[in-house]
């Protein structure tokens, strides 16, 4: 059976842009802003405070794990932070063993962590990126933390077929992350397919998206209710069942367009439409432009 999860992490297309080993000793702050990339971090030792997106902070410690898909800022400091927030903009220090420090370097450190910033190659990012939490924090899993250990080892590396390895790398992280969340995640994906009803009628959705599916059958497969269902998925998913089907198809039909080896006919058929212009009509209507200007744009980028 499909797996939404995969699914999604999969169209996601994620890869590292960065990796770092950090520490920190006495009282110390970092401080950055990022413009909406994804973010990890893992606590190698000690424990630290860790506020994203102006979210309270977290307390974190050894074999913590946070993923972020979207990070806009974050702010890690001392368990006991320094009083001078100007103490945010100060470098780190470079150490002999290519990690970086704050605070104070003439010290044993306090904390030590890993953390690394990627990037998604899906034009479809935003989109797939709402269906996940805010913020997945699984607590004392050495299993993320050796995954993490690997990627930052492949990244430092060069290894035949190392971007094809550190792709495959990050995907099992994050679907590792993100099924280790726990139910009381931020709306999205997870938190539906943490909800044993509903988890049934999204994989439905993902196992035959070309299904002329109505809310009613959906219902039914999740032995629940029309309305029941109906609220039930909006609440958990953050989006109405009948556009979380649309937004899946769309998201189905550019993939195979950036492809270039399926006609419109083809695409139409496989995401549920009875027609090549009815497909058209509906792609233009929810992406912005007709199917083959998509792909004709897809096929310039990849040029580039």
């Amino acid at each position: 059976m499909t797996d939404p999860l995969a699914d999604v992490v999969t169209l996601l297309q994620p890869t590292p842009t960065f990796s770092k080993v950090l520490s920190g000793a006495g009282r110390w702050r970092a401080s950055r802003t990022e413009i909406g990339q994804p973010f990890y971090c893992v606590v190698l030792d000690g424990s630290l405070r860790l506020s994203v997106n102006g979210q309270d902070p977290l307390i974190l410690q050894a074999d913590d794990f946070v993923l972020v898909p979207e990070v806009f800022s974050f702010t890690i400091t001392s368990i006991d932070p320094p009083d001078d927030d100007g103490l945010s903009n100060n470098a780190p220090t470079a150490l002999p063993d290519g990690s970086f420090r704050f605070g104070d370097a003439s010290i044993a450190p306090d904390a030590q962590w890993l953390a690394g910033m990627c990037a998604f190659g899906s034009p479809d990012a935003a989109l797939l990126v709402s269906l996940l939490p805010e913020l997945a924090l699984v607590r004392g899993d050495r299993r993320l933390a050796i995954l993490v250990k690997l990627v930052r080892d492949e990244s430092r590396a060069q290894r035949p077929a190392r971007e094809v390895v550190l792709a495959r790398l990050l995907e099992v992280l994050f679907i590792e992350a993100l099924r280790s969340v726990q139910t009381g995640a931020s709306p999205g994906l997870v938190r539906g397919l943490s909800d044993v009803r509903l988890a049934l009628a999204i994989r439905e959705i993902h196992e035959n998206p070309a299904k002329p599916w109505t809310v009613a059958q959906l219902a039914k497969i999740a032995a629940l209710s029309r309305s029941s269902f109906f609220d039930r998925f909006s609440r958990a998913v953050g989006v109405a069942p009948m556009e979380y089907l649309l937004s899946w198809r769309m998201a189905i039909a550019k993939n195979l367009l950036r492809r270039n080896t399926f006609s419109i006919a083809t695409i139409a058929a496989r995401v549920g439409y009875s027609s090549a212009s009815a497909f058209s009509v509906a792609f233009a209507r929810h992406v912005g432009v007709p199917p083959t200007q998509f792909a004709q744009d897809a096929v310039k980028s990849a040029a580039r």
